[in-house]
């Protein structure tokens, strides 16, 4: 049975429809991908299944009840716009978060002290959180979500002012998280990063969904496969064969996109017959070539 079940929401501001018609579901063990470009209704999804928006169609429900402030509990939230005392310090605003959530103090504060050992802030505990970096804030507040080991975790952009090597330490977060049992979902505009973390995505854009479902049979059953061609001579040939559809040459560089239906062996037969191929390899479509597909746009613009 799904954690959280989304069924049919809508929400408006005005005349302009932020979401519009919105259902999936999110199971444990698994990494659920809300993707789409900013202001495609990511954010408003998330506030209504927190409380903080309430629907104007729909349903919401966790763990089979109707979300309330009480099972506000058994959900880890890390929010768009990050909710941090610049005053306090650092450790101290991790108990203070614990304790919302109705950990003990104690507990709050060995918790917090494992997850800044974890995330490479232990020395940073007594500094005040305006001290610290963007991206050293970011990862406070990821703790902050995780401390009290919630059913539920729901990561808004969770790798905004992040460098790559936090990045991928997150990535690994969630991942085991996922291996645990958690349920997590994950909003982002970064497909790369969905790709390589996401079981099941749903594309969304100006509120509406574009395309849902498991990742892998998405990226095989929309994507279409290119073929990448290191090689010497002239290949300005190669965009007026019959079962090319499209063809880009960056210097030594060929890729091209077959027509449905054509065949891969009478391609390679006319690559081998008019110039020297050094390396060949077929490369299917990513998420980010789907969307903008689908979509028309860039999923950042």
């Amino acid at each position: 049975m799904p954690i959280l079940n989304i069924s049919h929401i809508s929400k408006s501001y005005g005349s302009y429809k932020a979401v519009d018609d919105v259902s999936f579901t999110v199971e444990r063990g698994s990494v659920y991908g809300v993707l789409g470009p900013n202001g495609a209704g990511k954010t408003s999804t998330i506030r209504m299944i927190m409380n903080i928006l309430l629907p104007d169609e729909g349903n919401i429900t966790l763990f089979d009840t109707a979300m309330n402030d009480t099972l506000k509990n058994r959900i880890g939230y890390l929010p768009e716009e990050r909710g941090l005392y610049p005053k306090m310090k650092v450790l101290d605003m991790l108990v203070f978060l614990g304790e919302l959530h109705l950990m003990p103090r104690e507990e709050a504060s060995q918790k917090a002290l494992e997850w800044l050992r974890r995330l490479g802030l232990e020395e940073q505990k007594d500094k005040k959180v305006e001290e610290l970096s963007k991206g050293m804030q970011q990862k406070v507040q990821i703790i902050g979500s995780l401390l009290h080991d919630p059913e539920l975790i729901i990561l808004d952009e969770p790798f905004s002012g992040l460098d790559p090597v936090n990045t991928n330490l997150i990535k690994d977060i969630i991942l085991e998280l996922k291996v645990s049992g958690k349920a997590i979902m994950l909003s982002t505009h970064m497909m790369e990063t969905a790709e390589k973390l996401c079981d099941r995505v749903m594309m969304i854009n100006h509120g509406r969904v574009v395309l849902q479902g498991a990742l892998q049979p998405i990226l095989m059953d929309h994507g279409k496969s290119s073929i990448q061609v290191e090689y010497s001579g002239d290949a300005s040939f190669v965009s007026g064969l019959p079962m090319v559809e499209t063809a880009d040459i960056y210097g030594n560089y060929l890729e091209v996109r077959l027509k449905e239906g054509s065949s891969r062996n009478d391609f390679i037969g006319h690559l081998l017959n008019n110039i020297e191929v050094h390396s060949f390899k077929t490369m299917q479509s990513s998420l980010n070539e789907i969307f903008i597909t689908l979509a028309g746009e860039k999923p950042n613009e």
